[in-house]
């Protein structure tokens, strides 16, 4: 009982990070139905905002998390004027950001390799080779933090997007951006700032990744897949969705992992994506599609 146990604890403090990790993904492609496949390749600029913060200066990379939040949030504005926002009304601007993204993740690897090389690099504080004991049962104090950091973030967001009058005009973005419009929201700035906000969310969640993992510029590849299959079983556009997606593929891969062996682990979020694309596209919190 007890081995099952330490089992849900490991995968319940990994799905924090995870939630995190895809909630900026999720609210970018709800409000603007950009799929960003650049998203773990600034996910990585966040990690090493945090490493050389705390390799440099010695801060802390929990203290660096708004520094990177803000770094990569005005990198997303960037991004956002340069790639996005002419062709934001085309019917074809899903299809059309899949190989715009793609390639601003080539170049953001690129760049990250010229400047850092492919060295594998994790930051490490005190808390992050530590842990609490509750018995035989041991809970990772690094994990343990970035899970409540993560969910703290998100209950931010959450609550941002549902009682500010932004968030308003981003949920009415998000259900209908022909309507919002007509009742008077700017939604190319809603556009604009929500790209931010998720950029900026990618950024925060570096920050863990940089001491709950190892990572070097090349390793966005290994991420593209697993956030996708959490964004997708949650439903497109839908945090809540990505966060229950998160924890429940978090846990069983845990288990997998713990019965199967680390390489299988990883493969149930391949496995994940692939069932619910067959079964059920729209996820668990998503709206079907109507056929025409």
């Amino acid at each position: 009982m007890a081995e099952i146990i330490q089992i849900v604890v490991l995968g319940l403090a990994l799905g924090g990070v995870y939630a995190l990790m895809g909630s900026g993904l999720s609210l970018v492609f709800g409000v603007m139905r950009i799929v960003n496949l650049a998203h773990p390749s600034l996910i990585m600029g966040g990690a090493y905002v945090a490493y050389w913060g705390f390799r440099l200066y010695g801060i802390d990379p929990l203290i660096m998390l708004p520094v990177a939040a803000v770094i990569l949030a005005a990198t997303g504005v960037i991004l956002y004027k340069l790639f996005f926002e002419r062709e934001a009304r085309s019917a074809k601007y899903s299809e059309m950001t899949v190989l715009l993204t793609f390639a601003v993740a080539m170049i953001l690897e690129g760049g990250l390799a010229t400047a850092f090389t492919n060295t594998q690099r994790v930051t490490s504080p005190e808390y992050a080779t530590d842990a609490f004991f509750i018995g035989s049962v041991f809970i990772p104090k690094g994990q343990l933090y970035a899970g409540i950091v993560s969910l703290v973030l998100i209950g931010g967001l959450a609550l941002f997007l549902k009682f500010s009058r932004f968030g308003y005009a981003i949920r009415a973005t998000t259900q209908n951006r022909e309507a919002a419009e007509l009742l008077g929201v700017n939604v190319n700035f809603v556009g604009l700032a929500s790209f931010a906000i998720g950029v900026g969310l990618a950024g925060a969640a570096g920050t863990l990744v940089s001491f709950v993992f190892s990572f070097y510029p090349s390793k966005h590849w290994e991420w593209i897949a697993v956030l996708m299959s959490l964004v997708v079983l949650g439903g497109m556009g839908s945090i809540l969705g990505t966060v229950v997606a998160s924890f429940l593929l978090s846990v069983i891969a845990a288990f997998v992992g713990y019965y199967f062996g680390a390489t299988w682990s990883t493969l149930t979020f391949y496995i994940a994506l692939f069932v619910v694309l067959l079964v059920r596209p729209q996820g668990l919190f998503g709206e079907k599609p109507e056929l025409a």
